[in-house]
């Protein structure tokens, strides 16, 4: 397998101030990429930052909302304008609020659909149409973090786990969309499992039970460099000591 470089290309990273988008952000720009940290936290963004500098990489902070279309359409337009032009997207960005189906709040529900499945699969739209048949350089990349809980059944994440599903059928639906009709551009899915990262501190799952989102973050960059002639769909990625997901 001969690989596809990412050196030099440009890659949006939604979500990239903490957590698995940091990992992510540091994985590319250490690949050689030119990095975009989208965030709204600007302080976590700022550090995600100058840890890519530390590595000697390339990168720039934008205050990003994945949830307001105005965010989306000004930045997928700038940075496609720009060189090098913008033909990695990765996307990171999730919350994750507590609710059972009994107490749920509305508001909450519609946040959390928002940001992990409305927000990503607009922003993929915007990003895939500058990408039609016959488009010259190399394949764009889509890259959509999904969750082992799209497939998984708990309590108490009624929002989280119904957003992720969504958004696991829309990746493997925006696949299909992009063969069928011709578009430069791959789309992919990967499904961790629990990471060791802020959101997921809240649970209480023992460290023995969560990769490290470097882990998962090093699956991203493979996914990016596959050989042209496969994609993920959805693949699930799991550590060892997992103990309930079934063998």
């Amino acid at each position: 397998m001969s690989g596809v470089s990412i050196a030099g290309r440009a890659a949006l990273v939604t979500g990239a101030a903490s957590g698995l988008g940091r990992a992510v952000a540091v994985a590319l720009a250490r690949a050689g990429a030119r990095v975009v940290i989208a965030d709204v936290d600007a302080e976590g963004a700022a550090e995600t930052l100058d840890l890519v500098k530390n590595f000697g990489g390339t990168a720039a902070v934008e205050h990003f909302d994945v949830t307001l279309e105005q965010h989306r359409r000004d930045i997928v337009t700038r940075l496609c304008s720009e060189k090098p032009s913008l033909d990695i997207l990765v996307n990171v960005a999730g919350i994750d609020l507590p609710g059972y189906l009994h107490d749920v709040d509305l508001s909450d529900f519609q946040r959390v659909n928002a940001v992990n499945y409305e927000g990503p699969v607009m922003l993929m739209s915007e990003f895939l149409k500058n990408f039609p048949a016959g488009a010259a350089g190399p394949r764009a990349e889509i890259v959509n973090i999904v969750s082992i809980s799209a497939i998984t059944v708990g309590s108490g994440a009624l929002a989280y786990n119904s957003s992720k599903a969504a958004f696991a059928k829309a990746t493997e639906i925006a696949q299909r969309d992009a063969l069928e009709f011709g578009y430069h551009c791959r789309i992919q899915g990967i499904m961790p499992a629990a990471m060791d990262t802020p959101m997921m501190h809240r649970w209480g799952i023992p460290a023995e039970r969560m990769m490290a989102p470097q882990v998962v973050a090093s699956e991203v960059l493979h996914a990016l460099q596959r050989d042209d002639g496969a994609y993920a769909q959805n693949l699930i990625i799991t550590p060892i000591n997992e103990p309930d997901w079934p063998r």
